[in-house]
């Protein structure tokens, strides 16, 4: 499957990683492909990604990117994911499913980050309400990107993963991206409106983040 990712950060960067070693075809969207030996953030330069990936991948730009993927992954930070996403184009992004894994956090007065999700807007509603023919699908915003790709590294995989989206059929296929993961407990909220709780989670998620440290961890649905 041709998968378009858009940000070239950890997030999608490790994203990348695993989709190409799950046979996919992936081009990493970027804002400047010639910058290819600069760090991104975190992550390292797309240079050393390209290697580590075997050159089995590609790198474009967000509008190319998009052009060419069948599903589109939004990884950018989640304040500038609206910015980026137009920027990779309306028409590129027309009746095809729209992951994001994104939340907006606010920097600006240093750790730990205000979250702008509230219980009445949440940006996968934002994206949705910007790109109305896509097939927005909330999911993997509750734990860091080493977890997104790899969750039997904590308790054998027994821990959730939400979705939430307004289309069923493209919750079908997410469902079966993620379980090619190796997602076991994937739970359904709804439509995109739900999307408005776990974003909301990452307050909660940093607090922990600010107590544990950089260690494996999640959230589990108990059923009793």
């Amino acid at each position: 499957m041709k998968v378009a990712i858009i940000g070239s950060g950890i997030v999608g960067q490790t994203l990348g990683k695993k989709l190409v070693e799950l046979g996919h075809d992936v081009v990493l969207g970027t804002r400047d492909p010639n910058k290819l030996d600069e760090a991104k953030g975190w992550a390292g330069s797309l240079s050393d990604w390209l290697t580590a990936v075997g050159n089995k991948a590609t790198v474009a730009t967000f509008a190319a990117a998009a052009a060419q993927g069948e599903i589109v992954i939004n990884a950018t930070h989640g304040m500038a994911s609206l910015e980026a996403l137009k920027i990779a184009g309306v028409e590129n992004l027309q009746n095809k499913i729209l992951i994001d894994v994104a939340n907006e956090l606010d920097f600006s007065q240093g750790m730990p980050p205000k979250s702008l999700a509230t219980d009445t807007t949440s940006l996968g509603e934002k994206i949705q309400a910007a790109f109305p023919d896509a097939k927005v699908v909330k999911t993997l915003n509750t734990m860091n990107c080493q977890m997104m790709v790899d969750p039997k590294q904590l308790a054998d995989g027994n821990h959730t993963v939400f979705i939430s989206g307004n289309d069923v059929d493209a919750k079908s296929k997410v469902t079966e991206l993620l379980q090619s993961f190796g997602w076991t407990d994937i739970f359904d909220l709804g439509d995109i409106t739900s999307a408005r709780a776990t974003e909301m989670m990452m307050p909660i998620w940093l607090r922990a983040f600010g107590k544990l440290g950089n260690v494996p961890y999640n959230f589990k649905i108990v059923v009793g």
